[in-house]
């Protein structure tokens, strides 16, 4: 299985990398000399900071998943700090989620300020985000210490999050293009990626974890 996890992670790298990352130049570009621009804007993408953060983020998430929550074959006993892992990936990923609808609710309406005010400088985009993972944290941890199916919920609150973002990205990436904003676009696709991104991410471990249960089966039989 653990085989299996790491192919599972490098074919999630590539989809982010090779086919998520265009979506957002596609999303976000000015359709002029379409050919031009479709080029200029994955250069553009390909050459921001944030997308790497965002490919790092995910990334690291679906292997923490993966891993410490999956493959525990080569231990004898499961380690206390599992918990705590899982519940720090799932807490920055949801935070990034969160982060994500409240770009796109920033962008979407109009005359909004709240970015403008309190997200104007790296510091505090960094500070606010930070937050967000704290207080992701500290709730998934609280509701789910006493839980025995700890990475279950966790991808299930994964994917239903995703796709509620995705409700909120989608509707706000069209009143912006709507709108002819010149920059909003970019920020709703950053949305749209990311709820995409997440949704994916849990289908990986979703898949280990199902594996697992089928071949727990097969041993319990053969015991018998």
């Amino acid at each position: 299985m653990r085989k299996w996890g790491i192919i599972i992670t490098l074919f999630y790298a590539l989809i982010v990398v090779g086919l998520l990352f265009p979506v957002i130049a596609l999303l976000a570009m000015d359709y002029g000399p379409f050919a031009k621009e479709v080029l200029k804007s994955i250069g553009w993408v390909y050459g921001f900071l944030g997308s790497w953060i965002l490919f790092a983020i995910v990334l690291s998430g679906q292997a923490i998943l993966l891993f410490l929550s999956v493959d525990t074959s080569f231990k004898r006993r499961k380690p206390r700090a599992h918990i705590a892992f899982s519940c720090i990936a799932a807490s920055m990923l949801t935070a990034l989620l969160t982060f994500a609808v409240i770009l796109s609710l920033d962008a979407a309406i109009k005359n909004a300020t709240f970015v403008e005010q309190y997200l104007d400088s790296a510091v505090r985009v960094l500070g606010f985000c930070a937050f967000l993972w704290l207080l992701w944290g500290i709730l998934f941890y609280l509701y789910l210490r006493n839980s025995t199916d700890v990475t279950t919920r966790l991808i299930s609150w994964l994917l239903k999050g995703s796709v509620l973002e995705l409700l909120i990205a989608i509707p706000s990436h069209v009143i912006v293009r709507r709108r002819d904003d010149c920059t909003a676009p970019a920020v709703t696709s950053f949305g749209i990626v990311t709820g995409i991104a997440v949704m994916l991410l849990c289908f990986g471990p979703s898949v280990l974890l199902l594996y697992k249960k089928r071949m727990d089966a097969y041993g319990a039989r053969n015991v018998k």
